[in-house]
């Protein structure tokens, strides 16, 4: 069984991309919040979110800057999103504009949707790439550890794992068409 610990990250990470304000597809850092996770998901903290926003935008940031763009791991090789990431997804950011559900997995592989809230609504997977040309002054892994250490609790081992990732039959369907009809609404 593979070791879980603070420093293999075998669980879930979840946070906030912050963007270049001229160009908000472009990340610039990442920010953790309070949470606790677990190898399948991640559950930030709803104060610790609400203190992030009010701190983001006593900086002069526009929630479009800072509030968009969702940035999750997943401890296992694959990037593509789960039924409890699309569940998240369409809860936490439905009613936006636009939002960002970006996944990196463990080795690298990534995969990230743009999905727009307004209008006829829709999404669309986008590139996710690495400028190794721009310049980041973030870069400094013990602090990134002690950020880490600071926000991310492990979940207790006692989960009801079958509450948790069962779906009932069409779920996700009801989910799609409760949006549409929202957006529906406000045509």
């Amino acid at each position: 069984e593979r070791e879980k610990s603070s420093t293999t990250h075998a669980t879930e990470i979840g946070g906030f991309g912050v963007a270049a304000p001229e160009e908000l597809l472009l990340i610039e850092e990442v920010a953790l919040v309070r949470q606790t996770c677990d190898w399948a998901s991640g559950q930030l903290d709803d104060d610790a979110v609400a203190d992030y926003f009010d701190r983001q935008v006593e900086r002069g940031r526009r929630p479009a800057e800072f509030g968009r763009v969702w940035i999750h791991t997943h401890p296992g090789s694959c990037p593509r999103p789960s039924a409890t990431d699309e569940a998240t997804f369409v809860r936490v950011f439905g009613r936006c504009e636009w939002a960002v559900m970006a996944i990196v997995a463990a080795g690298g592989a990534a995969y990230a949707r743009l999905a727009f809230g307004v209008g006829p609504g829709g999404s669309w997977e986008i590139p996710v790439d690495v400028d190794y040309e721009m310049p980041f002054p973030a870069a400094d892994p013990s602090a990134w550890q002690a950020e880490y250490e600071a926000a991310v609790r492990q979940a207790p081992e006692e989960v009801d794992w079958e509450e948790r990732w069962t779906l009932e039959e069409g779920a996700l369907d009801e989910l799609r068409i409760e949006r549409f009809a929202r957006q529906s609404a406000l045509v």
